[in-house]
């Protein structure tokens, strides 16, 4: 393929398969990093059991219609409004981005890289890499030896650029054969792909697409995943769950592509916990990002669908439910800002 080519990969969604790896590349990332949390022995069931608090939460999609900002709108127009918006901040995304922020999405997804613990995963799973070489026991899918993330919504790049550094996958593109870490960028609008992949070629090269498979970009929603069941050791999303139609299927999509012992991470555009700083982060959000998208894209109304959007999706604790529910266990959130954003975060049990 030549470095000039873009060639997203477009991937029919499949149904969710039954089939289970009869091993696993990384147990889990807290079996890495040691961390303390407690397992559960429900790892083989099908799908997770409902919490006792199910009952009182009511489905994210009930009837005929759903919300389109502020606007009511039939289920099945959502998905198409929604593509649409991003067809039209594609280019702009990352101006986008600096105004409903204003330029503080940089730092949170700086946290949230932190979060994840790519870093020193990474360093721990090329170690162990280098080590079966050495006793020539190069086997790809030996435990501990490969890395395998996925960033949902992610079309753009920006949180996949922090983990392909972060792993430093340009430096290991200068050996030969395929990664040990891989990162999958997943969306469902192939202009957010098409700019990406463009990124990602003018930043790291095409080696990393082409060559160690480091990279990857793939066609596919949210709520039915183009993958393997078990096939990821992370997943996150960064400013995409509030536009699924159903955040309830995108959620027990990204459990069922997990491995046990897999890390969700959400970060989100949230709820202002603090009353003074709402009135005031409101008066910008209504007022002003409308009115720049208007001045710099001239296009005033995929910016106020996405202040509404903010404003219609689930309050943190409302979405910690979700994820329990799901079968998330050791769901918690961490503001940020205010509460301007949160990291939602959960792990599927051994």
């Amino acid at each position: 393929m030549k470095a000039s080519r873009i060639c997203t990969t477009t991937i029919r969604h499949a149904t969710a398969s039954t089939r289970r790896r009869s091993t696993l590349s990384i147990s889990s990332p807290e079996s890495i990093l040691t961390s303390n949390i407690r397992q559960s022995s429900t790892a083989n069931e099908e799908s997770p059991a409902p919490k006792p608090h199910a009952a009182s939460l009511e489905s994210y999609v009930s009837g005929p219609t759903t919300h389109f900002g502020f606007t009511s709108i039939p289920l099945n127009e959502k998905e198409s409004k929604v593509r649409r918006v991003f067809e039209n901040v594609a280019d702009n995304y990352d101006v986008m981005n600096d105004f409903m922020s204003a330029g503080l999405h940089r730092y949170w997804k700086d946290e949230l890289l932190n979060m994840t613990g790519v870093a020193p995963m990474s360093k721990i799973v090329r170690r162990r890499a280098s080590l079966n070489y050495a006793t020539n026991d190069a086997d790809p899918m030996k435990e501990g030896s490969h890395l395998s993330i996925l960033d949902v919504a992610g079309g753009t790049g920006d949180i996949a650029f922090r983990f392909i550094e972060a792993a430093k996958c340009e430096e290991r593109a200068k050996s030969s054969g395929l990664d040990e870490i891989s990162v999958t960028v997943c969306d469902i609008n192939p202009e957010m792909l098409r700019v990406g992949e463009s990124r990602a070629r003018k930043r790291f090269g095409s080696s990393l697409i082409d060559d160690t498979r480091a990279l990857k970009f793939v066609e596919g929603n949210a709520q039915y995943l183009p993958f393997e069941d078990e096939s990821f050791d992370l997943y996150t999303i960064a400013f995409g769950l509030r536009n699924v139609t159903d955040v309830d299927m995108a959620l027990r999509d990204a459990y069922r592509v997990l491995k046990p012992g897999g890390r969700f991470l959400c970060l989100e555009f949230s709820h202002v916990t603090n009353v003074p700083f709402a009135r005031l982060y409101d008066l910008y959000s209504f007022n002003v990002i409308p009115q720049l998208g208007q001045m710099v894209a001239n296009d005033r109304d995929s910016y106020q669908y996405l202040v509404e959007s903010i404003r219609k999706f689930c309050t943190q604790e409302e979405l910690v439910k979700r994820m329990e529910v799901a079968g998330f266990e050791n769901a918690k959130f961490t503001n940020m800002t205010g509460g301007i954003v949160a990291v939602h975060e959960g792990w599927k049990p051994l």
